[in-house]
């Protein structure tokens, strides 16, 4: 038996109009049903009611008309009445009509620099500040906690961070480290050899190598390789949901995964900036050798340059520096998505936050020092 044809019948006055359906509507060639929506839109209804008891069967082409009708009731202020629907359709228009279309929110009026923008901005940057921090609280909890028994920190684990962040970086260390040395006698003694005071170029050697150059030059170049490193074992298992299953084991990852990498950086970059302050003076000892400062001058002038005080400054800042790269590694890799990309995303930004911590934490203790005259 052939399935009835299709039919829609529009009518009604005075803002209420009924539309009647009827037949098969999975048939191939469907009523015009383009000529009832422009009615519709030229003459909207406040209520539209829709008898719709004689449709035999149909397909998605019934639901997406009645929502076209919806619409075209809704830009009058009306609406639609489905009750008389067979049941699946009346539910479905029901649950497509529930809420109204979102409209598209207007275009912001101020460019990138306007005042919302900078508004907007700060917050972000609050945001930040405020879930480093939190984290930076977790990990320095997780890392107290190892020295208790019953923590989730292996000293396993942590003997592999300590092999990592220490002996592993020594070639580059090294190579930074006396280049940075004979950087900084060089650029002095070619100042200084135009008022005959070459000789006081150990000072300048001595005092920022052990100051300054020695630990920010390590924290950057540790920053780049270790923080990294943190980032992307972290990020990587995120994305094997490694994390994960340490947390359902009962373990906490702060104690198992963020604890031995914060410590065994913290213990290791004081050790690498004590090794960087002897080879950046040995480097500018080479420069000055070659601008005819012998070797006993330049001893006798660095031991005369030297103060315990310039070391703890430069070992202080070691410490405060070596905690800004884990909590940037770790915070980086612990928030990682869990795709390729997303692992790439966090080593990226590792490298980034903590090079802005610690350009930032070196100013503020210059600032610091120089103010209580250390």
């Amino acid at each position: 038996m052939a399935a009835p044809e299709p039919s829609c019948d529009l009518s009604g006055e005075d803002g209420a109009a009924r539309l009647r359906l009827a037949g098969s509507w999975r048939s191939a060639s469907l009523p015009d049903i383009d000529a009832v929506l422009e009615r519709l839109r030229a003459a909207p209804a406040s209520q539209l009611t829709v008898d719709g008891a004689a449709v035999a069967d149909w397909d998605s082409r019934l639901p997406a008309f009645l929502l076209a009708c919806d619409a075209a009731c809704r830009a009058a202020g009306g609406s639609i009445d489905g009750r008389d629907l067979p049941d699946g359709l009346a539910a479905l228009l029901r649950l497509a009509t529930a809420t109204a279309p979102a409209e598209p929110s207007p275009a912001p009026r101020h460019g990138p620099l306007s005042a919302a923008a900078l508004r907007r901005q700060l917050h972000e940057i609050g945001e930040e500040v405020l879930d480093s921090l939190a984290f930076l609280g977790d990990a320095l909890h997780a890392s107290l906690r190892a020295f208790v028994p019953g923590s989730a920190t292996r000293w396993v684990d942590l003997r592999d961070c300590l092999y990592q962040a220490g002996p592993d970086a020594l070639p580059i260390i090294t190579l930074t480290s006396v280049l940075v040395g004979m950087i900084l006698a060089y650029l002095g003694a070619v100042q200084l050899q135009q008022f005959g005071a070459e000789v006081y170029v150990a000072d300048l050697v001595a005092i920022g190598m052990l100051r300054e150059m020695g630990a920010l030059m390590t924290a950057v170049v540790m920053a780049g390789r270790t923080g990294a490193a943190y980032a992307a074992q972290l990020g990587t298992m995120q994305g094997n949901e490694e994390v994960d299953a340490i947390t359902t084991l009962g373990l906490s990852p702060m104690e198992f995964l963020v604890a031995p990498r914060m410590l065994a950086l913290v213990a290791t970059m004081p050790l690498l900036v004590i090794y960087a302050d002897l080879l950046g003076i040995i480097g500018g000892g080479i420069v000055a050798g070659g601008m005819g400062i012998s070797a006993l001058q330049y001893l006798s002038q660095l031991e005369a340059a030297f103060s315990f005080t310039h070391v703890v400054v430069g070992l202080v800042k070691s410490v405060l520096f070596a905690f800004l790269i884990a909590l940037a590694g770790c915070r980086a890799g612990m928030s990682a998505g869990r795709n390729a990309a997303a692992v790439g995303r966090a080593t990226t930004e590792a490298v980034v936050t903590a090079v802005v911590y610690l350009i930032v934490a070196d100013a503020g203790m210059n600032i610091l020092f120089q103010q209580l005259g250390i």
